[in-house]
């Protein structure tokens, strides 16, 4: 019997996705682990693969969709034997359930023509055309695939003025009209999503932070000679030492490796450190998973390709998902010491500054050294002062005396 493929949940907080493009086409045959479309999450872009064997029988949303809800149907995979014919006869795909939505509070809302719950579907051109021109979608009908309201409707609307003068949109309460001219974008859903988390976290928990400043001369000469000997085979990057420093801190401190769940305490058993990495969509974490095992060269290796993956939104769920602490490094941009938000449910986030010549005093002389400020940010329902300043003193020994990370 004919399955439907279904649009999947490839992340927690995803509820609905963009159907980028089709690998597939209609009368292709695939196999589990073919790949066969892309998908644009609250997160990235992802590849989508087969978990039946079969052929394409019909594809039901084109790809440039957006707004595809969690477990629509979005295709129809005909089994051996089948022809399209047989298509009338579907067998639903068995799918987790979409992740439970939150009750929001009742809205007033101005009435639209093509929509799903609030959202209103229309191409990427029609909106921005839309935007320019401040009109509302929802006072358009569309003429598009399945109502989605496309440029020529748009234009039409604004020729004809059949556009309701009521519903073009209304400035933000927060201008005041005397700002210089402005153009206002739609950020994307990854976007959307790291603008909701960031406030969640910064007005839900409570956050203290604790900042030393550590010495990496040593670091820094025993990576060179390490970079020479390798003669291009790798090359260690001072973030590198720094993952392999919060793994080991964590792992010597393991209390600090918790979160605050649900008014429970969860204590994890490995090190899985989240690495920030800046893309054109916004920030994203690749996880180095159990990194207090790994040697330098490997977590080098594993970094390098995670976040090549991440700036090609190419990350699997499980490569960004589940970490248990989080490390942002700014250094490279000159930053000098920084505070970073807490990524929940984890409990804690090491900020990194850039490494620089400042003057210190050892044994009563003023001499220079290389020193870099790292603070972390901890979510105080689950570390104390205490021990947060505990687990970084052990991060600090660790960066100081790198050859403990060697061993």
């Amino acid at each position: 019997m004919p399955i439907e493929i279904l649009m999947p949940a490839l992340s927690p907080t995803m509820t609905e996705g963009n159907l980028v493009k089709w690998l597939k086409k209609e009368g292709d045959s695939v196999k589990a682990g073919d790949v066969m479309a892309e998908i644009e999450t609250d997160k990235a872009t992802m590849e989508v693969e087969a978990v039946d064997e079969g052929t394409i029988g019909k594809i039901l949303i084109p790809e440039g969709t957006e707004g595809v809800k969690v477990n629509e149907p979005i295709a129809i995979l005909l089994e051996e034997g089948e022809k399209a014919s047989d298509i009338k006869a579907v067998k639903k795909t068995e799918t987790a359930p979409a992740p439970a939505l939150e009750k929001k509070p009742d809205l007033k809302v101005i009435p639209q023509a093509v929509t799903s719950g609030d959202r209103v579907f229309a191409t990427p051109l029609a909106r921005r055309i839309a935007e320019e021109s401040q009109l509302n979608l929802g006072s358009i009908s569309g003429s598009g695939p399945r109502g989605r309201i496309i440029r020529d409707d748009v234009e039409q609307a604004l020729a004809h003025g059949s556009a309701a003068p009521g519903l073009r949109t209304a400035a933000p309460a927060l201008l005041t009209g005397y700002e210089p001219e402005y153009e206002v974008t739609n950020p994307s859903n990854m976007r959307k999503v790291i603008a909701r988390r960031l406030q969640e976290a910064k007005q839900t928990i409570p956050h203290f932070y604790l900042t030393v400043d550590c010495e990496i001369d040593a670091l820094l000469k025993a990576r060179k000679q390490i970079n020479t000997a390798a003669n291009g085979a790798y090359k260690l990057s001072v973030n590198d030492f720094v993952i392999k420093a919060c793994a080991l801190a964590l792992k010597h401190v393991p209390d600090a490796n918790s979160s605050w769940i649900n008014d429970q305490v969860y204590h994890y058993k490995t090190a899985d450190i989240s690495v920030a990495v800046a893309t054109d969509g916004g920030l994203i974490t690749p996880v180095i998973r159990q990194a207090e095992t790994k040697g330098l060269v490997e977590i080098s290796n594993e970094m390098k390709d995670l976040a090549t993956k991440a700036r090609e939104g190419k990350l699997k769920p499980q490569e960004f998902q589940g970490g248990t602490f989080s490390l942002s490094n700014m250094g490279m941009y000159g930053v000098k010491e920084f505070s970073a938000i807490i990524n929940p449910p984890q409990a804690c986030i090491l900020a990194v500054g850039a490494g620089e010549e400042r003057p210190i005093v050892k044994n009563g002389l003023l001499t220079a050294a290389t020193i870099m400020s790292c603070t972390l940010s901890v979510d105080h329902r689950v570390v104390d002062g205490a021990l947060g300043a505990v687990y970084l003193k052990e991060f600090k020994s660790l960066i100081e005396n790198p050859v403990m990370m060697i061993l």
